[in-house]
């Protein structure tokens, strides 16, 4: 991974808030508490008040953590795992990433560009490539990469039926992560599933339906929390977090809870 000083420098201010944020308070004894930190695109990213009601996963991530595991949210709307490494985004988590740490890495949306050469990305090689630069950085410093397929969109067929809009990115990363021994949450497949139980109108209040806008790739406060609940139970489910790191797995979250800070604040 080849990236200038000036990139390196430039995200690594950017990250800044997010990177304290995300240090953790020391537990009682000093003992360090691990942070989560998640590497992604605009489906987990942070949304500010401009943006409401889209809502990023990773906003409503902490809802199923307990508090002593701090989520630092370094997902950024537009990105491919090959954007994300070439700005430095990936650098800048590394700089402050501790032993113990985790890395929960998901892309794909905008690595399927084929039409932009600066994110497109090939599935079984590009791809893998760059998804290889995090797992290596993550473990070289001690932390615990993880790797989570794409959530699916919202599409259906005539027939009423989800169908799925990642190609061959998912089975990609399914294939990478049994290679390099990594956890993977199958995110992707657990949406899709998730879509097809809801149907073609009920998918819609997940979404970020509105007045004015039919996005059927972004989330609103509903869909962010349940997205949000499948990740936590594949933490859960791949022994990568245990029982005392979760909470609410079952229980109602209030869209209420989600909020939109001003542009500009962490």
């Amino acid at each position: 991974m080849s990236l200038s000083r000036r990139h390196i420098t430039a995200a690594a201010v950017a990250a800044l808030p997010l990177a304290f944020a995300g240090a953790g308070a020391a537990r009682a004894g000093g003992r360090r508490s691990r942070t989560l930190y998640i590497a992604g695109d605009s489906t987990a990213a942070q949304k500010y008040a401009d943006a409401a009601p889209e809502t990023g996963w990773g906003m409503a991530l902490p809802f199923f953590l307990h508090k002593d595991l701090p989520v630092a949210n370094h997902a950024v709307n537009g990105r491919s795992s090959k954007s994300f490494v070439d700005e430095g985004r990936l650098d800048a988590i590394l700089g402050v990433i501790r032993p113990g740490d985790l890395l929960l890495v998901q892309f794909a949306h905008n690595d399927e560009k084929d039409e932009d050469p600066t994110r497109h990305t090939e599935p079984w090689t590009t791809y893998q490539d760059h998804l290889r630069f995090c797992v290596d950085g993550a473990r070289a410093r001690g932390a615990r990469p993880v790797l989570a397929t794409p959530v699916e969109r919202r599409r259906f067929d005539a027939a009423g039926d989800a169908v799925p809009s990642h190609g061959e990115y998912p089975a990609a990363m399914r294939a990478l992560a049994a290679e390099e021994g990594v956890a993977l949450l199958d995110v992707q497949a657990l949406s899709l599933a998730l879509w097809q139980r809801l149907g073609v109108e009920e998918t819609k209040t997940y979404f970020n339906w509105t007045a004015t806008e039919q996005d059927n790739t972004h989330f609103n406060p509903p869909g962010a929390i349940e997205v949000a609940r499948l990740v936590a139970r594949e933490l859960l489910r791949t022994r990568v977090l245990t029982h005392p790191d979760v909470r609410r797995l079952d229980e109602d979250v209030p869209a209420s809870w989600i909020t939109w800070p001003q542009p500009g604040t962490a």
